[in-house]
């Protein structure tokens, strides 16, 4: 089977990673790729926000079988485009994909199909959103969150009315997230713990995947601007037998069926950020692929055939049974450059990549990077991702942290309480 994946960070490079050691995978492309994912597969240029050029990729190289990684080719129809020309692909359709590229879709749907979530109203201008401020409808802290894609950094906490009323017009004045802030999501704030669950179906059925737990926050202690994500573990410990159950049949089974009803069956990866409260798991925001930090801890504990699985969910013929995975945890930091997340500097030499590769137990996985004269470079805001493996979080954890004291390059910056939430609850 060849394949073609599209994307360029690091989540890439772990399906990239995982897909070429596969023994019937007689290939990979990358388009775009990085050069961190150019050492373990062939990477052609492309504009992944123009499903057009990716499908003339896919024909001119003859590929099986698409894997799509980040969100903005899904919402610009790329499996619908795919699929009229009768290429298998995995993903969701355009009008499926609204659950992530529409956070005012997501938030209507699981109304009409009684999926548990925040209160919320939709603000359709800077007016609206003010006004629904001022009647005080959902107290404080409030959660406003950009309608559109905005790259993971569009919502904001605000803890009193003044902070909620800059946050409106910094979105809906200001065009500070551009048009995906035409629109606002006001919500109540949710009180409980943060998890991530993860399923891929095919339109019928589905399997699942890991939990996950994900550090959004710049800083330790969830302190700072919000990221498109600062590390991760897997699996989380939040989720129990228990919970996950609840999850199951109240969230997953009620959005993939709903969506069936609507007309939209629903194949690709569905991401589900949850939050764990008094009152049982809800949904805090969905995504319409893996997650990126999440992928670089869980596919490389993934047990069986990620292709197989792939071409399954592309031709509706999933098994009826969880996805298999060894229990060894992983936990993933990553080393961001400076000035991420607002102005990101780029350019800097980075060292000890061999050697952050060579800790037993280690793998690391590029995002922003490039390579010149011999040398690898920062290029972007997150730039690497050190993934640990260990028998017990604790473990993970420090393969990690012993894995990328090895790298260096100036105004790195990276969390040092990756995994800390693990241990709190026994992991």
């Amino acid at each position: 089977m060849k394949l073609l994946v599209v994307g360029s960070g690091a989540r890439e490079h772990a399906l990239v990673w995982k897909l070429t050691s596969e023994r019937h995978v007689t290939g990979v492309i990358c388009a775009p790729g990085n050069p961190g994912i150019a050492t373990v597969a062939r990477c052609l240029p492309a504009d992944t926000g123009e499903p057009s050029a990716l499908l003339a990729i896919a024909r001119r190289e003859s590929v099986d079988l698409t894997v799509v990684g980040p969100e903005l080719p899904l919402s610009r129809g790329i499996v619908d485009l795919f699929t009229a020309h009768d290429l298998a692909i995995v993903g969701p359709t355009q009008a499926a994909a609204q659950l992530e590229s529409s956070k005012a879709f997501a938030k209507a749907f699981m109304a009409r199909h009684h999926v548990p979530t925040a209160r919320f109203a939709v603000c359709e201008s800077a007016d609206d959103a003010l006004a629904s401020i001022a009647r005080g409808e959902f107290g404080y802290p409030l959660v406003l969150k950009a309608d559109g894609l905005a790259a993971g950094k569009g919502v904001v906490i605000a803890p009193d009315r003044a902070a909620a009323e800059d946050a409106v017009r910094a979105a809906m004045v200001d065009r500070r997230f551009g048009s995906a802030g035409d629109r606002l999501v006001l919500e109540e704030f949710l009180v409980g713990q943060e998890a991530s669950y993860f399923v891929l179906a095919d339109g019928t059925r589905f399997v699942t995947f890991s939990s996950a737990q994900d550090h959004k926050r710049i800083f330790d202690d969830d302190q700072g601007p919000n990221t498109g994500g600062m590390g991760a573990f897997a699996p989380s410990p939040l989720i129990a037998p228990d919970i996950e159950r609840r999850v199951l049949d109240e969230i997953v089974r009620p959005v993939l069926d709903g969506m069936e009803r609507d007309g939209h069956p629903y194949r690709g990866f569905l991401y589900v950020g949850l939050m764990l409260t008094v009152d049982g798991p809800k949904v805090v925001e969905f995504n319409v692929r893996f997650g990126d930090p999440e992928a670089q801890v869980i596919f490389p504990m993934l047990d069986e055939e990620f292709s197989w699985l792939l071409a399954s969910a592309a031709t509706g013929a999933l098994p009826d049974r969880p996805a298999r995975f060894r229990p060894a945890p992983h936990v993933g930091v990553v080393l961001a450059a400076a000035g991420y997340p607002e102005t990101p500097d780029a350019g800097d030499a980075i060292t000890g990549l061999d050697a952050a590769a060579a800790v037993p137990g280690a793998l690391v996985f590029h995002a922003g990077t490039t390579r010149r004269d011999g040398k690898w470079l920062t290029a972007g805001g997150r730039v690497l991702t050190v993934v640990g493996r260990g028998q017990s979080h604790r473990e993970a954890i420090d393969v990690s942290y012993q894995a990328a004291a090895h790298i260096q390059f100036r105004g790195m910056q990276y969390r040092r309480d990756i995994g800390r939430k693990a241990l709190a609850v026994g992991g």
